[in-house]
């Protein structure tokens, strides 16, 4: 039993050297293979009457006029232009060729190509083992924590300028997160619910505050119909805080009414549905200029609920400290959640290096620190600037202004251009407050490409930028915005190619348009030249073998 086992590596060895000598080989027999073919269709010339088809051809050729190259030319380049065309533009919606994409998709398994992806998610350890790489779940989308009020702020926007500053995809997911944590499945349902579910659902403003309205006629306490009036109906803050002060009466009266015991109701949804409203009502009052009142609302919220992180109420607690100029503050709640085992945001990495860039930036030269050196905190303010930047790399060009700002959406993806846009949307500002801090940023952030020159594969201080972030930041921003993408796609082969081809049959069809003798001759020169190679070969070949062995193998 022994034997058999210490011989069954030597087996498997044995059949690994042979399977990679016949890979080896293979490359060498089909060059032999096409070698035999051409040697083949030259002895079989006379048989095939390949000479005279060639004579013919020759002749059809010469026969021909100038005007049926300039069209062939012509048409040519019309074709290739068009190709062209389409492939630039669906490069530019898509980000990435048609023809390479149709080829990887359709014709390579078509072929007997085997995909890359299956060692994806691995990567090799110091002895050269693959182990699991943790998976990431890197294109989850996630509730803007600062997002706008839609009457009140979306709405505006939208008058103003006739543009509709938020996607279907962006609003089906606020109407999936407000089934989700206003009703949900209950076993016994109540009707103002079951309007409430479909109100959500509707796609028309009016028809969701019209079934709003029809919730409070059947239940005056229902507060799902009136945080959706605050939400959507209300022109101005101050109606919106208006109406959530009564969604939060109805909600409060409505839990003292149900039984725990007996209730059939969940108190979980109630408790979304309080903890919502309550985050809405500190948000209207930071708007309103009450922000250590809002900050007071923030803090007994987060004390309150401490098992809600996944809401980042805390970066609405951020920005409104920000506004305070309370640093010490600021830094006290990123010592909290600033932690390797806590997901990370733009909020959060910016934040920190805002107050570490901070306390630097008022006496920074750059010009200085080249003669001098960097000192400590100097040096700790640019690795905080190199780490959020790694995080996100969209932002820094927000807060440059160095491209044009729009109003956030209701959702963001981590890492991606509608995160970059809604942290810069509120923070600019604080960034602005201190005095030189965008200087500094100015400076260094640029550096962190050369820390990471392959961000897709190996990151340094985070896992590897993700590949998907440029397909959903373009569902969930409005068409009219231009979506920054990372790092920066090269022009694919397929566009280089046809964009050469066209230029180069436009350049022969213009050439024979106004030269056709002349082109004539480098035409016949040109084809000559090319097939010389041929005829010496096919000489070599007539001197080499005897004329009788070819004789009587066109016999056989």
């Amino acid at each position: 039993m022994e034997d058999a086992t210490s011989s069954n590596p030597q087996s498997l060895g044995f059949t690994d050297k042979l399977k990679s000598w016949l890979s080896w080989s293979w490359t060498y027999i089909c060059a032999v293979w096409f070698a035999m073919v051409l040697t083949m269709i030259y002895v079989l010339r006379s048989p095939l009457k390949l000479q005279d088809t060639l004579t013919s051809a020759s002749v059809f050729l010469n026969t021909l006029t100038p005007k049926f190259y300039v069209a062939l030319t012509g048409t040519s380049s019309l074709i290739s232009g068009l190709i062209l065309i389409f492939e630039w533009w669906y490069f530019r919606k898509y980000g990435t060729s048609f023809i390479e994409q149709v080829s990887v998709s359709h014709l390579r398994p078509l072929l007997g190509g085997v995909e890359s992806s299956s060692t994806t998610g691995l990567f090799s350890s110091v002895n050269g083992e693959a182990e699991p790489r943790p998976s990431v779940s890197e294109c989850k989308v996630w509730r803007n924590p600062l997002n706008l009020f839609r009457g009140a702020e979306y709405s505006r926007y939208t008058w103003v300028t006739g543009k509709e500053p938020l996607t279907y995809y962006d609003m089906n997911l606020s109407a999936q997160d407000h089934q989700t944590f206003f009703t949900g499945d209950t076993q016994q349902i109540k009707a103002e619910d079951t309007v409430m579910q479909k109100a959500w659902r509707e796609r028309n403003p009016q028809a969701r505050i019209r079934a709003a309205y029809q919730a409070i006629e059947m239940n005056h306490e229902c507060a799902a119909a009136y945080v959706l009036l605050a939400e959507e109906e209300a022109t101005t803050i101050t109606e919106a805080e208006r109406l959530f002060k009564q969604a939060l009466r109805s909600g409060k009266r409505e839990q003292r009414v149900q039984d725990p015991v007996t209730s059939l109701r969940p108190l979980t949804l109630n408790i979304n549905l309080l903890v919502y409203i309550k985050r809405r009502l500190a948000m209207c009052a930071r708007k309103l200029g009450r922000i250590k009142e809002a900050v007071k609302m923030m803090r007994d919220l987060m004390k309150e609920f401490p098992l809600l992180g996944m809401l980042n109420i805390h970066e609405n607690l951020l920005e409104a400290l920000l506004e305070l100029q309370a640093y010490a503050d600021v830094q006290a709640v990123l010592a909290k959640y600033d932690d390797i085992s806590l997901p990370k945001s733009a909020t959060i990495c910016y934040t920190s290096a805002l107050l570490k860039a901070r306390a630097v930036s008022e006496k920074f030269s750059p010009e200085a620190a080249s003669r001098r050196g960097l000192s400590t905190a100097e040096m700790n303010a640019v690795e905080a600037i190199h780490r959020a930047v790694e995080f996100n790399p969209h932002v820094p060009k927000y807060l440059l202004e160095m491209k044009s700002l729009i109003l956030p959406p209701e959702h963001i993806l981590k890492r991606g251009d509608s995160e970059a846009v809604a942290y810069a949307f509120f923070h600019l500002q604080h960034w602005k407050r201190a005095e030189g801090a965008l200087n500094l940023l100015h400076c260094t952030w640029e550096g962190t490409f050369r820390i990471i020159p392959y961000p897709l594969e190996k990151g340094h201080l985070f896992y590897p930028y993700p590949g998907c972030t440029e397909t959903a930041d373009r569902e969930l921003l409005p068409t009219f915005h231009e979506v920054s993408v990372y790092p920066k796609k090269e022009l694919p082969f397929f566009i280089l190619f046809t964009a050469g081809l066209c230029s180069f049959t436009a350049m022969l069809a213009m050439l024979t348009h106004q030269f056709p003798e002349l082109m004539g001759v480098f035409v016949k020169a040109f084809f000559s030249t090319l097939f010389t190679p041929l005829g010496f070969f096919a000489d070599k070949m007539e001197s080499f073998m005897p004329s009788s062995f070819w004789h009587q193998l066109t016999r056989i």
